[in-house]
């Protein structure tokens, strides 16, 4: 089966086809749970379509903790039930859904008491990898092991000699966020699914109390047409109450974002062969391996300010800081840090004043005939999300519709990809790439790692580095236009790339050579390439002046002194 691309003609086509029929799903949101409900919608034979109002992933989901995981907090929280269910999926996602993507990542937890410490957390971790054993799907990770507080020096030489008395090391998973609901997406359209994004549901559709689709405005063209469709799933995160109010109906739970932030430091600011997780006041603390990079989170703090662009305010970045200094022998300073983001976790509300003691728990409700929401949960259960609100939506359809098969469904890139890891060396000398470059692209997009590949073999300059941001190939750059649906400079250097949080300068010094290789794609002509370079230059600014602010009032002030390219 051909994987479809998603350039700029193929969004074209999939806007007429959802316009030109009734479908039997529209699927409202592109975040992890959207794309994960049209997966799981197109492979049960369901017309389905997906519509995004910016970019694919643009929210929460390409601003997490990059961390697929049970959620080891949740054990001390006893809710036992959401920890087995994350780790099947954790499972299921190194072994068979994406093996490209998500991997094994060890982490440290460095223990600060001498015996009960370790009978207490030895423990949780213990029943941690005994529940991931018992899921039938966790036997690829390695056992937590117990070190001495040598031999956790050792593996961790950064740590600070009087911050523990020894150490417990386990492992979770990670993956890039926003590339794997890209992939996602991808796979959907491999399924049948019409997908666009650019494409804003500025309205739905009534029939009395029926909701029978929506009003949907092209954002790119501007154009507006309707979708019908006789089930609508508002799949939009943080955003759910907004969606809702489309309708006039606030729903039966209100969503509250919590607004977590991220600091990326390099590789040598702190000299470990292992994550850590620490403990703080509040949450816990995570310092994770990432390529040539370390992220360090997260904060959990209420928002009620622009969904959008949750800003990350000075305090932000000092309590990140003076938290992990506490552990570290060579304390990180404000100079250290290449990058920033912030994103903002959809709780359910109503359950606990402080948002780190909300559930992760998920819900799925039919508020109206013909509009299904989903929201809450967690990243690592998003397919257990999607199937749940897939199962929902088929209550409201007259005919019999086979159940979800998404256990079973690999993503784009992920059949294929260990034989060409296997010979990646050999792929290497064929193509005259080093093997970093090829298991770079073999880890990016699997075994759609060929496609890329093609590029450069029709011209021969993609395959050097984009100056300024070296760790990509400017063939990566055409091919998140090409293949990958991104539509502005702000969707390549943000999300099909993570150049915006992985360099000092953020972008700013490839941005114009990265925007004069999308121009032939996109049919941008000498003036739309440089405001999409002036537009990125000034996000870039914002951010930084934001990150200068006390508080979250003034950040978000500051922040939005830069407007989105595409008003919304």
């Amino acid at each position: 089966m051909k994987t479809p691309a998603l350039g700029p003609a193929e969004r074209g086509e999939a806007l007429a086809r959802m316009a030109d029929r009734e479908l039997d799903v529209l699927v409202v949101g592109g975040g992890v749970v959207g794309a994960g409900t049209a997966l799981d919608a197109a492979t049960r034979g369901l017309e389905t379509a997906l519509v995004e109002s910016r970019d694919w992933a643009c929210g929460t989901s390409s601003r997490s903790s990059k961390l697929i995981h049970g959620g080891l907090r949740y054990l001390e929280m006893l809710d036992f039930a959401l920890v087995r269910e994350a780790l099947k999926e954790r499972g299921l996602l190194l072994d068979r859904i994406a093996p490209h993507l998500v991997k094994p990542v060890p982490f440290l937890y460095p223990l600060q008491h001498r015996a009960w410490e370790r009978l207490y957390a030895g423990s949780g971790v213990a029943l941690y990898d005994a529940m991931s054993i018992s899921s039938g799907h966790g036997r690829g990770l390695p056992a937590h092991r117990h070190l001495s507080r040598r031999r956790a020096l050792q593996v961790a030489p950064c740590l600070k000699k009087d911050a523990l008395v020894g150490a417990l090391q386990y492992y979770d998973a990670q993956m890039d966020d926003a590339r794997y609901v890209t992939t996602l997406v991808r796979t959907a359209a491999k399924y049948g699914a019409q997908v666009a994004n650019r494409a804003r549901v500025v309205g739905f559709l009534r029939e009395g109390e029926r909701v029978v689709g929506a009003r949907v405005h092209d954002l790119e063209q501007e154009g507006e047409f309707e979708v019908r469709a006789r089930q609508v799933v508002n799949a939009t995160g943080v955003w759910t109450d907004e969606t809702q109010a489309l309708i006039g109906e606030r729903g039966q739970f209100h969503v509250r974002a919590s607004k977590g932030i991220h600091l990326v430091v390099p590789k040598d600011r702190i000299h470990s062969t292992t994550g850590l997780i620490l403990r703080t006041e509040k949450s816990v603390l995570f310092v994770i391996p990432w390529g040539r990079h370390w992220i360090v989170g997260t904060t959990d703090t209420d928002w009620d300010l622009d969904k959008a662009h949750p800003a990350a305010s000075s305090a932000d970045i000092d309590y990140l800081l003076e938290h992990v200094n506490e552990v570290l022998a060579v304390p990180l300073t404000r100079d250290d840090v290449e990058g920033v983001y912030a994103g903002l976790r959809p709780l359910l509300a109503g359950e606990s004043d402080a948002t780190s003691k909300l559930s992760r728990e998920h819900t799925v409700a039919h508020p109206v005939p013909g509009l299904v929401v989903v929201a809450g949960g967690k990243y690592t259960t998003y397919r257990v999300m999607a199937k749940d609100a897939v199962d929902e939506a088929v209550h409201g359809l007259d005919r019999r519709v086979g159940p979800c098969v998404t256990e079973e469904i690999p993503l784009v890139g992920a059949v294929g990809y260990q034989a060409l890891w296997n010979a990646r060396e050999r792929i290497g000398r064929q193509v005259g790439l080093h093997v970093a470059r090829i298991e770079h692209l073999l880890n990016r997009y699997g075994s759609a790692a060929q496609e890329v590949l093609d590029l450069i073999a029709a011209d021969p300059s993609l395959g050097k580095p984009l100056a300024g941001a070296e760790d990509y190939l400017r063939a990566e750059i055409v091919y998140g236009v090409s293949h990958e649906g991104a539509r502005h400079l702000d969707d390549v250097l943000t999300r099909r790339t993570r150049i915006s949080i992985e360099t000092f300068d953020r972008g700013t010094r490839c941005a114009r050579e990265a925007a004069e290789l999308m121009a032939p794609v996109l049919g941008w002509g000498e003036d739309q390439t440089d405001r999409e370079v002036r537009h990125y230059e000034k996000r870039v600014e914002a951010e930084r002046e934001s990150q200068r602010q006390p508080d979250d009032l003034t950040a978000d002030a500051a922040r939005l002194g830069a407007p989105d390219i595409i008003p919304l």
